[in-house]
């Protein structure tokens, strides 16, 4: 039980970090880079990743243009349902922080509690039958390889 609470304190205290948050915007790039994500998501809120990222600014940005140009942007996959994508993977990397930040970027884009639900299923099958295929070894069919 110590160790559980001292666990708790570490992350609640964020101890556990390997680089500084950069609440401060004295640099260019994160200055602009900050603007961008405010303008890009009608927002003022800045959150932790960024300020984080920020401790080299050309990642910071580089990272964000990356994030604007795929997430934000219209493409072949509706908006929606790339936030889902993005949780499945950051569920299936144990990343948290992403579960928590792409589940409510896809409420706001209309993720039904029905929607989360049925996802949530597909997530555990999917982490199921995969660890089955990889634990039974089982070859890939010729009929999905496309060259064939």
């Amino acid at each position: 039980m110590y160790l559980l609470r001292l666990s708790n304190w570490i992350k609640r205290e964020g101890l556990m970090t390997t680089v500084k948050k950069i609440t401060d915007e004295n640099d260019q790039l994160v200055k602009e880079t900050y603007q961008d994500i405010r303008d890009t998501r009608n927002t003022q809120y800045i959150g932790n990743f960024w300020k984080y990222l920020a401790f080299n600014p050309s990642l910071l940005k580089e990272v964000w243009t990356e994030v604007k140009n795929l997430m934000t942007k219209e493409t072949l996959i509706d908006k929606k349902m790339k936030e889902m994508i993005y949780m499945a993977v950051s569920i299936t990397n144990n990343c948290s922080y992403c579960t928590h930040s792409h589940t409510a970027s896809a409420k706001k884009l209309g993720m039904t509690s029905e929607e989360h639900a049925e996802f949530l299923k597909i997530v555990a099958l999917a982490a199921k039958t995969n660890q089955l295929v990889n634990s039974l070894q089982v070859p890939v069919d010729e009929i999905f390889d496309a060259d064939k």
